[in-house]
């Protein structure tokens, strides 16, 4: 018998941290992160980390693990959540799986089976000098069904990954991506959105809140810290303010931007999250 775990997934701004304790009040339960960014010491305000405040004395896990100059995979997730799932089962509690990151919900719960190869580190280097357009080209002449899978928001680094572990294990991505038996049972379960324009509103009054609460600041202390890193700089939040501290553009504009750029973001989880027919969405 399949041990029983909650999934919070849904996109940012939606309110699944406040759904997420609530039910770890109801249950018994403690919160796994599952947000690509949340793992990185120092992302706090742009990242919306929630605070000890709002973490009202619920434990969560896989939250500041990590420095951001670590190359920390999907892979590195799904290992590291199970471990925290069992060792939440063996306390007899509710382990609780929340956030907007799709993929690491699909290879920790879904019957997503990633496999483990280890990184290219010379290829990766020559692929990322490369542009989005011409790693699309790449990959449609090695692996055209691969390349039919890529969407209009398939990230540039997603397809770098694809690309290398064709190239390592000279196979197709079909067969080396495989599915397998789900590990758990699942409850899915997604914070109610009341419509597009409702989502649309708290996301711009999230970016707000991030600029009152020191959001420049904060990237200004990462920039001087860690330099201009990737997982820094393809961070939504600190790379437009950066695009504001280099003068590119006013503060204005980069809150604009900051803003945009989020409400996409949030279209593509939306997006990713309707695959799965388990989760009801309510828009």
């Amino acid at each position: 018998m399949k041990q029983k775990v909650i999934a919070v997934a849904g996109p940012t701004a939606s309110g699944k941290t406040a759904l997420a304790i609530e039910l770890a009040h109801k249950y018994n339960g403690e919160i796994i992160s599952a947000d690509s960014r949340l793992v990185y010491k120092g992302f706090n305000i742009a990242a919306a980390k929630p605070t000890k405040e709002e973490m009202q004395g619920i434990p969560h896990h896989l939250i500041d693990i990590v420095e951001p100059e670590a190359d920390y995979t999907a892979g590195d997730y799904a290992k590291d959540a199970k471990k925290a799932i069992e060792d939440i089962l063996s306390r007899k509690k509710t382990p609780i799986i929340a956030g907007g990151t799709g993929l690491y919900f699909r290879v920790l719960l879904e019957n997503y089976d990633l496999t483990q190869v280890e990184t290219d580190y010379k290829l990766r280097a020559e692929l990322e000098n490369k542009t989005k357009e011409e790693l699309i080209d790449e990959l449609k002449n090695k692996d055209i069904e691969a390349y039919k899978t890529l969407t209009q928001s398939t990230s540039k680094r997603r397809i770098i990954r694809i690309i290398e572990l064709i190239t390592t294990m000279n196979k197709p991505l079909s067969e080396i991506e495989k599915t397998k038996e789900a590990e758990y049972e699942v409850e899915w379960i997604m914070p109610e959105i009341v419509s597009r324009d409702w989502l649309y509103e708290r996301i711009n009054r999230r970016v707000d809140n991030m600029i009152e609460q020191g959001v420049i600041d904060e990237t200004k202390h990462l920039l001087k810290k860690h330099g201009r890193i990737r997982n820094f700089t393809d961070t939504i939040g600190y790379k437009e303010l950066l695009s504001y501290l280099d003068g590119e553009c006013s503060l204005d504009e980069a809150i604009n931007k900051l803003k945009q750029h989020t409400r996409n973001y949030a279209k593509r989880q939306l997006t990713w999250f309707r695959r799965n027919p388990n989760l009801k969405i309510t828009i």
